[in-house]
């Protein structure tokens, strides 16, 4: 295989994806306050603190070893050629190119999620039960993958399959018919993701009548939120952690109330996530974050554009024949350093819109101490990293850490 330029690009992109993740955790480890912080002296004792740092190692430890497999399993592909491997016993079974495209990622996503499933056992089955989150059932585990399964053969397989059909077609000039029936694609989704795929994984029933239906009904004719549906998500089914979210867009809108919240929180504190959770919506959140994806993934298909059959970046997995298939999918690899940087944006964003969303409901409550309060029970039910790095900050959260949320509120 001849080195060439893309060949350190792609090698350099991997190391430092690796170097960077693995020493944010190291960072982290590092600095876990000793004792309780001030502001969770009343909801930690100081048993649990110490559960909860264990938890966090334990959590790191799967992380480091997921990553080093992840890596090497990379390198050996590229170093033995087992794409080109791949591709030469598809374009033996003579099917057309976007065909062919969708076996090749199919069996590449099929292998990698194989590959990846003892360590979503250990983490579910292991860590998750051995600090008490865990309720899901090996029956329960199973059909969600069969089921997800299903999802993505439906949706990422027609998404995929119209990608390749317009590179096939159009070649180059693609990625404009691309850009167009991927935002119309998120906007559809967004309707569907609410009605159809959410109750093949949990069963939502009505909220029932009482004060917490009564404060909340209160609540939304206050603000004047349109919305369909609030209902009650069986989340105990599978974790004892808490969580609510509003999904959907138009008509067809829900908010979502784990059970688990309700169970663990008072009537005013269920009511500032709500609010929170609303806030998102008033603060249009959710077009935004579908327009920046959309230009995301515009971005990403024009400049994919340029790579179209590029022999020096196929020459670096050792391909014999070119292929809009795998030039998408070598691309995908070359761009990670590019997508590091968008993602560590995205993150910012999303973290300002937190912020805004919580300075939202406690304008509308008339005080932040309720939220203060269920953010509190939030991360201590869930063992939550009171004081992460910078560097994992950027990286990895799309909210911002409880403490600052909580100083920020005051």
């Amino acid at each position: 295989m001849e080195i060439n330029f893309y060949y350190w690009i792609i090698l350099f992109s991997l190391c430092l994806d690796y170097f960077l993740n693995n020493f944010a955790r190291y960072l982290d480890i590092k600095r876990v306050p000793v004792s309780v912080p001030e502001e969770f002296q009343d909801y930690y004792d100081n048993n649990n603190y110490s559960l909860s740092q264990k938890y966090f190692r334990d959590n790191g430890k799967l992380a480091f070893i997921t990553s080093s497999f992840s890596m090497f399993l990379m390198l050996a592909v590229i170093y033995f050629s087992l794409f080109n491997s791949l591709d030469l016993w598809i374009r033996g079974l003579n099917f057309s190119p976007v065909i062919s495209g969708m076996f090749f990622f199919a069996i590449i996503f099929f292998i990698q999620d194989v590959l990846g499933l003892p360590f979503s056992i250990y983490k579910t089955f292991v860590i998750e039960e051995k600090y008490g989150f865990n309720k899901t059932t090996l029956q329960t585990y199973i059909l969600d993958r069969l089921k997800m399964y299903l999802v993505i053969c439906i949706f990422g397989g027609a998404f995929l399959f119209g990608v390749l059909h317009f590179f096939e077609k159009y070649g180059r000039f693609a990625w404009v018919y691309i850009a167009i029936v991927n935002g119309l694609f998120m906007l559809i989704m967004q309707p569907i993701f609410t009605k159809f795929i959410l109750p093949l994984f949990n069963s939502f029933t009505p909220l029932e009548d009482g004060k917490l239906k009564t404060e909340i009904t209160y609540f939304i004719n206050k603000v004047k939120f349109p919305v369909n549906q609030i209902d009650v998500v069986d989340g105990s089914k599978r974790t004892t952690k808490s969580n609510a979210y509003f999904s959907g867009l138009g008509r067809i809108k829900r908010i979502a109330l784990y059970d688990t919240l309700i169970k663990n929180h008072s009537v005013p504190e269920v009511v500032s996530i709500l609010a929170h959770e609303i806030g998102h919506y008033k603060k249009n959140h959710n077009i935004k974050n579908i327009m920046i994806s959309t230009f995301q993934m515009t971005l990403l298909f024009f400049l994919l554009s340029l790579f179209l059959n590029n022999n020096l970046l196929f020459q670096v997995f050792g391909m014999e024949y070119f292929s809009i298939y795998a030039s998408l999918l070598f691309f995908s690899i070359l761009y990670s350093p590019i997508n590091l940087v968008l993602s560590v944006l995205m993150n910012m964003i999303s973290r300002k819109h937190e912020y805004e969303a919580d300075a939202y409901a406690k304008e509308q409550l008339g005080t932040g101490k309720h939220l203060i309060n269920s953010l509190k029970k939030l991360t201590v039910t869930s063992l939550g990293t009171l004081n992460p790095s910078q560097l994992t900050i950027y990286l990895h959260y799309s909210h911002p850490p409880i403490l600052e949320r909580i100083y920020k509120l005051k």
